[in-house]
């Protein structure tokens, strides 16, 4: 396609670092939402310490990506065209700037076999991890490095860890296609699969594990703080940078999504302004349709993932549980 003068001047941005001695190819991520900027941060401060000599890359390979999706952070805005991280696959006939972006970004990620991709949220949460499935041979996300993907993401310094997004998201997408089916309604992008899609299960895809980690608040100072000691725990853990392991977390709170709520209308609300990681008890009001409809918790748990923006046939809300272990 042929893009807009305002991205005339736009490159795709990646350094690489290799070591002399065998080692794993690690990649990090920031900014693959433009308004996300602790990853950027971060990546620039430990690119700085390796230039300067102060960070020795010892052995294997670390490629950073400072900012993923430069049209979004030129415009400070959490997408481009669209989301970049949803529907991530190369595309032969480029349709928009994040399509652009993915033609070049999936084939550095599957020369690599772990990435680190760094976000914020809009509210402000306490930093926490999404990790993948377990080793399965499923349909929707098969794997199989889930012991080494958890033991990278029990050292990176937090302490919460959600599971179960692809497989949540699978669920919403098959009532959305029932739905579509039942009311003759054209099929919206997110009612296929492969629209759940992003950097972590792109990587996965192509055999290799992944973390996505939520920082913090996007204008919470300590948010780049948490992205640079998840970069320099993932580093000296892998043996890419010399020195002593990363102590793993003894004690960590795991949840699993297991439903995802879409809005319906417009006019549905939220019967209070909620943030990721709110407790609901069983049969608690979460929010009202148009029609006066309530939304209630069906059991006890939590909210993740509160969206009061959500467009008509979107993610409005995910629920999660508890589980005992990631």
């Amino acid at each position: 396609m042929n893009q807009p003068s305002s991205t005339q001047k736009l490159a795709f941005k990646s350094v690489t670092y290799t070591g002399l001695g065998a080692g794993p190819r690690l990649i990090v991520t920031g900014a693959v939402h433009g308004n996300e900027t602790c990853g950027t941060r971060a990546i620039t401060r430990v690119m700085a310490e390796i230039d300067s000599g102060a960070l020795e890359i010892a052995a294997g390979t670390v490629t950073f990506v400072p900012i993923t999706n430069p049209l979004a952070y030129q415009k400070s805005e959490r997408a481009g065209d669209r989301n970049l991280n949803r529907n991530l696959f190369p595309n032969e006939e480029p349709a928009d700037f994040e399509d652009h972006i993915a033609n070049w970004l999936c084939p550095l990620l599957a020369r690599h076999e772990v990435l680190l991709d760094l976000h914020s949220t809009r509210a402000k949460t306490k930093a926490f991890a999404l990790v993948g499935p377990l080793n399965n041979t499923g349909e929707i996300e098969p794997f199989e490095h889930a012991e080494r993907e958890r033991a990278v993401a029990r050292r990176l310094g937090v302490d919460r860890f959600v599971l179960g997004w692809l497989a949540t998201y699978a669920k919403g997408v098959a009532r959305r296609a029932d739905e579509g089916v039942r009311t003759g309604a054209a099929r919206q992008p997110n009612a296929d699969p492969r629209y759940g899609v992003g950097t972590t299960e792109y990587m996965r895809s192509q055999g290799g594990y992944a973390i996505t980690l939520e920082c913090g608040q996007h204008d919470d100072p300590a948010s780049p703080e948490v992205a640079y000691r998840a970069i320099r725990n993932t580093l000296a853990f892998l043996g890419i940078t010399p020195g002593a392991a990363p102590t793993e977390v003894s004690k960590y709170e795991a949840l699993r999504l297991h439903e995802v709520v879409d809005r319906i209308h417009a006019d549905d609300r939220f019967s209070r302004e909620w943030s990721s990681f709110d407790p609901l008890k069983k049969g608690e009001l979460i929010g009202t349709r148009k029609d006066g409809t309530p939304v209630t918790a069906p059991g006890n748990g939590w909210i993740v993932f509160p969206d009061k923006t959500a467009l008509p046939g979107n993610e409005w809300f995910y629920l999660a549980e508890p589980v005992e272990r990631i």
